[in-house]
């Protein structure tokens, strides 16, 4: 079984957004960035959860950003 793969910092920030309901297009503008760069943190995201959609990507990022704030 492979290790699973951290988040790095800005992917957290996506996920923040992503948690809020955000588009890509809104993720980029939000955090100044490109839409082909917020595509890609997204499809990231998603791999690195082990989840297919934003939905989950979402309900899996309130979990984890609940823990590291505890």
């Amino acid at each position: 079984m492979q290790k699973d793969e951290p988040l790095s910092p800005r992917e957290y920030e996506v996920l923040e957004e992503l948690i809020k309901g955000a588009t890509n297009t809104m993720i980029a503008k939000k955090l100044f960035m490109s839409l082909s760069t917020a595509k890609s943190h997204v499809s990231s995201i998603l791999r690195k959860l082990h989840v297919s959609t934003r939905t989950a990507a979402a309900a899996k990022g309130v979990y984890l950003l609940m823990n590291l704030k505890n």
